[in-house]
């Protein structure tokens, strides 16, 4: 698909209200959005392109059920909590890809951009039995554009607040039985506090050979450098602290589709995260270098017996290398290795039908073993259905499942324990969506339980254990409307109560709230195309009642807060356009972390040329 643009309308209102989205994260196999047995949100590329969204944590912050945290400004630490539980807990997936990555087994999406991407699926709930481990609380996949059209490109330019410099270029196409896609950027920024500047080169592409309709052979390549100050908190300000990260990654795709009942997915990837933390200001451990590796095959068939059954089966296999050097590491407290590393294997089986036995109906069922060369064996299961009814177009949807995260290498190397257990969930939703006024107006509610299990702590003896257990519920709501053509409304709110229910992991007393999870978060957004040539955008986010971690006692409040940013677009002709953004219009002072201040108020503009 060409790159979208954000002034110019590819549809009218009438036409983007009635198109029924297809999606495939929900069951790996395609299945229209509003017959979707899990809660599932989607952000496309002209949603991206509206609001001016460069990293793709910012486009999270407008999803139900997810709390994204960063620990200051852009370049730092960027974490997504699904349904309250921790980030290495969601599974992120790139073209379904597993992408998490480090000593943490969590995403950072301080340095993930948004180029090249066609839109975001977002399932919540546990998706182990499709996605394995990480999907605990379900999952984010990231799907890049596919060139379907003649050639083109565009390129922007922009500068701004803080020496702010962003360049960025985008081209697909298809010339002939080859298709591409292709997407690179660079940001310079200083930010606002001594030692805060951030330096960020990205790339991404997507190619394939389609030599008839059964077959396309493709490979998906990304790179990132990021090189970032690392101020710490304003409490404790490290002002020469340097944190450079270099991300790459190769996945070799495979799709065979025989016949209208039978296809083949493979993916081969493999890839590789380096850290270097120079001079890491801790006073013990000094400066570090990290490295991990992962190589990943992926098999997926979808078999199709009868025109009312879908039967999905597939293997996974990984192998994961990660380790850390630390060759300054302090003798102080006795012999301390200058070199920790981990190493873990995993082979996997799933098989998931899906069922359609009348109109409108879908009932999804299935298992999954993993086996892992640490800890043993996995099982894990999804229980999920949906009923559209079309006489009042409402579709109702309910699920059950099992989720499970492994150790990452950081519990097992500094918590000194390679006998860690998986953590465990049981987790189960129900809830409805209702589309109006000739599908104009969606909204949807869902309401969601988790009892977590087998959590990772401490017992105060500088060890990590299975001791901890969680709960958490909430109400998840989500608006989309198009009452005319070119206006588009979104909205949402979540409730969210997060608990800690175990009085053995000595990091938090019993009962207390889980830290960083909000109680109530709110965000709206207004789209309006004017005359066909200005695009004017308006979002806005309220989040309250968070608590901070205060280790071993009560937790701490940390205050609300609320922000306005506001973008504008205008097309000069087909070729060329201006554009400008404020983030943070109203001044708002706030840290998402304690200690770690957001940039506050920035304002930024630039030209984009298309060919």
């Amino acid at each position: 698909m060409r790159a979208q643009d954000a002034v110019r309308s590819t549809t009218n209102g009438q036409d983007e209200a009635e198109a029924a989205p297809v999606i495939v994260s929900a069951t790996r196999t395609e299945i229209p959005l509003d017959q979707s047995p899990s809660s599932v949100s989607v952000i496309d590329s002209q949603d991206i392109d509206r609001k001016q969204i460069e990293r793709v944590g910012d486009a999270l912050r407008e999803v139900p059920g997810l709390s994204v945290v960063q620990t200051g400004t852009p370049g730092q630490l960027t974490s997504v909590f699904t349904r309250g539980l921790r980030s290495e807990h969601t599974q992120v997936l790139l073209d379904g890809i597993p992408v998490n990555q480090g000593l943490q087994g969590a995403f950072n999406f301080a340095d993930l951009t948004t180029d090249n991407i066609e839109r975001i699926e977002v399932v919540r709930g546990p998706q182990s039995i499709l996605y394995g481990p990480r999907a605990l609380a379900g999952v984010i996949q990231i799907f890049t554009k596919q060139g379907e059209e003649t050639p083109g490109a565009t390129f922007a330019a922009e500068g701004g607040s803080y020496g702010t410099f962003r360049e960025n270029l985008q081209s697909d196409g298809k010339i002939d039985m080859f298709d591409y896609s292709f997407g690179a950027s660079r940001l310079d920024t200083d930010n606002a506090r001594p030692n805060n500047q951030y330096r960020n080169t990205a790339a991404i592409a997507d190619v394939g050979w389609s030599p008839n309709e059964t077959v396309r052979i493709s490979s998906l390549f990304t790179y990132s450098l990021s090189d970032t100050g690392n101020p710490n908190t304003i409490f404790n300000p490290k002002p020469i602290d340097n944190f450079l990260t270099e991300r790459w990654l190769i996945a070799p795709h495979v799709d065979l589709r025989i016949n209208d009942w039978w296809e083949h997915k493979i993916i081969f990837s493999y890839d590789h995260e380096r850290q270097l933390n120079d001079p890491n200001e801790d006073g013990f451990v000094g400066p570090t270098r990290a490295l991990f590796e992962r190589t990943t095959i992926d098999y997926q068939n979808d078999l199709r017996p009868a025109s009312w059954l879908t039967l999905t089966s597939g293997f996974f296999y990984t192998r994961v290398n990660a380790g850390q050097e630390r060759p300054f590491v302090l003798q102080i407290f006795g012999p301390q290795p200058t070199f920790i590393s981990d190493h873990t294997e995993e082979t996997a089986g799933f098989l998931q039908a899906t069922l359609t036995p009348v109109d409108n109906l879908i009932f999804v069922g299935g298992g999954r073993f993993d086996h892992f060369n640490q800890f043993g064996d996995v099982w894990t299961y999804r229980f999920a259905g949906s009923y559209k009814i079309d006489k009042t177009n409402t579709t109702l949807h309910s699920s059950v499942a099992t989720g499970f995260s492994p150790p990452s290498s950081q519990d097992k190397i500094f918590g000194n324990n390679f006998g860690l257990q998986p953590e465990k969930d049981l987790g189960w939703d129900a809830g409805f969506e209702q589309r109006l006024w000739e599908n104009k107006v969606t909204v949807g509610a869902t309401y969601f339980h988790n009892d977590l299990s087998n959590l990772i702590g401490f017992n105060g003896l500088f060890q990590t254990l299975n001791l901890g257990a969680a709960e958490t519920q909430g109400l998840e709501t989500e608006l989309r409307a198009m009452p005319i053509a070119d206006l588009v409304f979104t909205a949402s709110y979540t409730y969210l109560d997060a608990k800690k229910t175990s009085s053995a992991d000595i990091s938090q007393p019993q009962g207390a709230r889980l830290p960083r999870r909000p109680r109530n978060e709110v965000y709206i957004s207004a789209s309006y195309l004017w005359w066909k040539k200005l695009r004017t955008t308006i979002a806005a986010k309220f989040v309250n009642a968070r608590e901070e971690l205060n280790f071993g006692g009560p937790n701490f409040d940390i205050e609300d807060y609320s922000f306005v940013n506001v973008a504008a677009e205008y097309e000069i002709n087909p070729h060329i356009s201006i554009f400008g953004r404020i983030d943070d219009l109203t001044g708002e002072h706030y840290a998402e972390v304690f200690g770690f201040p957001n940039l506050g108020t920035a304002a930024y503009a630039g030209m984009r040329v298309r060919f």
